[in-house]
Order: structure tokens, then C-alpha cells, then sequence
């Protein structure tokens, strides 16, 4: 069914999908693409975080042209929300989708980051390690007829899907991989053929306030990042410990999701007073409807009425019994 403006005027009204979409705008800052291949890609563990970021780009040119007037090759990739469309299969939308070149074994990756805010299969409704297996089953299969054609399988580039997980306990943060493996279950033959075609990558970090910083480097970056410090203190975070370059982009980012950040504190907060008063009045009501029945029941005990006939005028024994002890106790 198509959406209605209606129903596009709902969506747009809610605060934590805008949120979440400023999460992907800032993850897709180069400088953070960069750290992310850096210390979770191990094919790029050795490289510099400036030969990273100018490998990064739509297609196979290791310098890609800044997107946004004004803005150096520091900005964002244009690559949020890409499409992947199959026929009989419907759309899948990729958070962040972009191409890294490899130069010293001039290899190109295609790259996948999803900011997940949940890894808990109970919240879900499946487990997050078979989505990722089918998005990197697309990632492959969606390269017929683009990196290679008729049967040539050995030009298959190798692809990456970077799943960020959000929200883990205090002792959470770790990162895990899922790939190929190729056993030998009978036999002696040895086969040195690179089965390193795709691979998962889940980076698990923590949320809250008290949390101590996290011993791996890229970890500790992101928590910073993502953390409800203010703009001014990520600022300066990000460029004393990390060594990032304020662009006008990256700033104006981090200052929307702090924006955005407040506005859904402060509706879960009104939200909270709205429940906690239609929950006082619903109390009060109900304590108010449990104590007339609880004197209606007395007054029938001191008019002479019997327990049949209290509670063949719809009143239970528990209400019966609780004015018996009450009047025993007040005796």
C-alpha cells in the first residue's frame, strides 16, 4: 500500500527516526568510515587513516570529489539509504553502502555500515547474524553484471557488512566476525585459495553515562561519539584524542543529533508526567469505586443483611470478608 501524506506526515513526526537517520549522516563522515576500516577491517589495520579516507568513494578512484560545495574531501560519502532492488524480492536499503580501494594489493571492496540499536534476537524477532549473512548473500550476488560478467567469478570483489550495535550492557563492547571457512572432512588435500570473500563484522558498544572507556581504540571513539555529551565536549574529544578535523559538515552533524537527542528526552519526559498523571487519576478512581463498595457492604452488614445476600448484589466474598475485618479490628 502506498504511503499516504498522512502517513508520511506521522513519520516525519517522529523524533527518534530523524535520530536515527542523523546517526548514519554522522557515521558517514569520512574521518569515521575511515577509523572503522582501520580497526575492524584487518585489510586495512596497517594503513593510514589519511590513505584510508582517499580511498574511499562511490566507485574505484582513490580521490573522490567532495560532494557538497564548499567542503573538502573530509565530507560525508553519498551513500545513506542506498537501494538494492530485486525483482519478485522487493527493496532492500542499505544505511551506508560505499566502495574502499585497497593500494597496495589494488583490491576494491564494496563496503555495508548498519547502525543497529539492538542485537537482541528477543527485540528483533530473529537473530542478527542471519541478516547479516543475507545482506552479504546480496552484496555478492548483486555484483552479475556489474564488477563481473558471464562466468567470470574470480572478478567477485570482497565484501564487507560493518553492523553497529547500539545499547549492549557495561561489559559489552567487543567486535566479532562472520565468514567462510573451508574444512577438510576427509582426506589430506590442501587448497591455499583465499575463501576471504565476505565477511561480517558486528562492533558491539555500550551506552550510559557511567561507563569507563573502553580499551579498544575504536570502540571508545564511537561511544564518545554517539554519548549525550555536548557538541563543545565531542569537539574537543574527537580532536585531542583523535585527531579529527572539525569540517563544517561533521560539526553540523554532531550538533543535529545532540538537537535531536534533547527533543526525545524531553518528550519521553512530558510522556512520562502525561502517563504518571492519567495513571494517579486512574488510581484515585479505582480506590475511590473500591471504598464505596467497601462502605456499601458495611452498611448493609449494620442493616441486618446476610453474606447470601451481599454477594447476590454482585459484591465478592474478598470485598465481604475485607469489611469484616475491619469492623472486627475497629470493635
Amino acid at each position: 500500500m502506498a504511503d499516504t501524506n498522512l502517513a508520511q506526515a506521522i513519520e516525519a513526526a517522529d523524533v527518534s527516526r530523524f535520530y536515527d537517520t542523523n546517526i548514519k549522516f554522522l557515521l558517514a563522515d569520512k574521518q569515521i568510515l575511515a577509523r572503522v576500516l582501520k580497526y575492524a577491517v584487518s585489510e586495512f589495520k596497517d594503513i593510514a587513516i589519511q590513505d584510508i579516507m582517499a580511498s574511499i568513494g562511490e566507485d574505484i578512484e582513490i580521490e573522490t570529489r567532495p560532494l557538497d560545495a564548499g567542503l573538502s574531501n573530509l565530507g560525508r560519502v553519498n551513500a545513506a539509504n542506498t537501494e538494492d532492488n530485486i525483482p519478485g524480492e522487493g527493496k532492500i536499503f542499505f544505511d551506508i553502502r560505499f566502495t574502499a580501494y585497497h593500494k597496495e594489493t589494488e583490491m576494491k571492496f564494496l563496503i555495508n555500515l548498519e547502525a543497529q540499536r539492538s542485537s537482541d534476537p528477543a527485540k528483533l524477532g530473529y537473530h542478527l547474524e542471519n541478516r547479516i549473512i543475507f545482506y552479504l548473500a546480496r552484496m555478492i550476488s548483486a555484483q552479475k553484471q556489474t564488477e563481473f560478467f558471464h562466468s567470470e567469478y574470480d572478478n567477485l570483489k570482497k565484501v564487507r557488512s560493518i553492523w553497529l550495535c547500539i545499547s549492549n550492557s557495561e561489559d559489552g563492547d567487543s567486535i566479532e566476525e562472520i565468514g567462510l571457512n573451508r574444512n577438510t572432512v576427509f582426506g589430506n588435500k590442501e587448497n591455499l585459495y583465499d575463501m576471504d570473500l565476505m565477511r561480517g563484522i558486528i562492533i558491539n558498544i555500550r551506552s550510559g553515562e557511567s561507563i569507563k572507556d573502553s580499551q579498544n581504540i575504536l570502540i571508545a571513539m564511537l561511544e564518545k561519539l554517539l554519548s549525550e555529551a555536548s557538541v563543545e565536549e565531542k569537539k574537543r574529544i574527537l580532536t585531542e584524542e583523535y585527531g579529527m578535523i572539525m569540517t563544517t559538515e561533521l560539526e553540523g552533524r554532531m550538533q543535529t543529533m545532540c538537537n535531536w537527542s534533547e527533543a526525545i528526552m524531553e518528550r519521553a519526559m512530558e510522556k512520562g508526567m502525561e502517563k504518571g498523571i492519567e495513571k494517579g487519576i486512574e488510581k484515585g478512581i479505582e480506590k475511590g469505586i473500591e471504598k464505596e463498595r467497601l462502605n456499601a457492604i458495611e452498611r448493609m452488614i449494620q442493616a441486618g443483611a446476610t453474606k447470601e445476600q451481599i454477594i447476590s448484589f454482585g459484591y465478592t466474598e474478598k470485598e465481604f470478608a475485607e469489611v469484616e475485618r475491619i469492623l472486627c479490628v475497629n470493635v
